[in-house]
């Protein structure tokens, strides 16, 4: 099945615009100065705590809210003035859909379908979105992935220039997470804009071309995600078949402070209960990792996983944001 569709517009244009991007509720700017571009064909991650300001931005973009200052375009069109003619070539994927408990799939697809010119066969669709199986399986019966791949297909009917995404692949398992991030890639492929918003990381770093983050409606970084994350300090990060207590981190800190690596690092957990773990205050060298090996050989502690370098996309994301807090404080 082809997604794609013959775009309107300059394609050398932006798909999306945003200049200077203000809103307030009660004197308070939820959204303050947000600029970015969004290129033709470009998968765009917007990310951000609750609170920062995403849905608010993604809610102009989209004509539902008028900013109160600055410039908003949506593949050349104003949405809050010229929303008739933006419609039809944007497809949402809303985390709160409202569909009618009792209607089934192929119900729905059919009947969005009809609001729009030159549509997708729903039956097509619903193949390409994995819900053939369940197309006549009332909605309230439909498992929380099966409800996101229906959002999926309700966003793409209508053949749009644009997707929005919000949190597309939140409730599915492995496997649907991976037909719907390849889809998501087929879009591309196709020449379809999509702006994903979502807390699935995962999605950013296998999908997105490029990403911003905002926090208290301002910009903190905008890079694709492989930049992003080798922003990040270099350091140690190693993983064990066990969890160590909290004694024994303080026992892996002070061995490091000793004579034997010459350094003073302290142990950060990076996950509950699972053994993984990062020496922040020391940068990678062979005398750590041989003392972190020495350490754990003496404690019975299996070294799993051992490596050297800047962190992960999710590490940075959250040095970002304490960053920011840190500033405002």
């Amino acid at each position: 099945m082809t997604l794609g569709v013959a775009a309107a517009g300059g394609q050398d244009d932006p798909a999306i615009v945003v200049r200077g991007l203000v809103k307030r509720y009660g004197g308070r700017a939820v959204v303050d100065g947000l600029s970015f571009d969004i290129g033709r064909g470009e998968i765009f991650g917007l990310l951000g705590p609750n609170g920062a300001g995403k849905t608010t931005a993604v809610e102009i973009l989209e004509g539902y809210r008028k900013a109160d200052g600055g410039e908003v375009r949506v593949l050349g069109l104003d949405p809050a003035r010229d929303a008739s003619p933006l419609r039809p070539t944007v497809g949402l994927m809303l985390q709160e859909n409202g569909i009618y408990p009792q209607a089934r799939p192929a119900e729905i697809v059919r009947l969005f379908a009809r609001f729009h010119a030159r549509p997708h066969d729903p039956d097509a669709l619903l193949d390409t979105v994995g819900l053939l199986d369940a197309a006549t399986t009332p909605y309230r019966r439909l498992s929380g992935g099966q409800k996101q791949r229906l959002g999926l297909a309700l966003a793409l009917v209508g053949r749009p220039e644009l997707v929005i995404l919000d949190e597309p692949t939140a409730g599915m398992d492995p496997a649907g997470k991976a037909a719907a991030r390849e889809l998501i890639a087929d879009l591309r492929s196709a020449g379809v804009t999509v702006l994903l918003t979502t807390h699935e990381l995962a999605d950013v770093e296998r999908l997105a071309d490029r990403v911003a983050v905002i926090d208290h409606g301002r910009l903190v970084a905008l890079a694709p995600p492989s930049e992003l994350a080798s922003g990040a300090p270099q350091r140690l990060r190693f993983t064990l078949d066990r969890a160590l207590t909290d004694e024994e981190s303080r026992e892996l800190e002070a061995a490091l402070a000793g004579e034997s690596a010459g350094v003073e690092a302290s142990v950060r957990v990076l996950g509950e209960g699972v053994g993984r773990y990062r020496l922040d205050g020391a940068d990678p060298s062979p005398a750590l990792v041989r003392a972190v090996a020495a350490w754990c050989a003496d404690r019975g502690a299996l070294v799993v996983e051992l490596r050297t370098g800047g962190g992960t996309l999710e590490e940075r994301y959250l040095e970002l944001l304490g960053a920011e807090a840190r500033h405002r404080d």
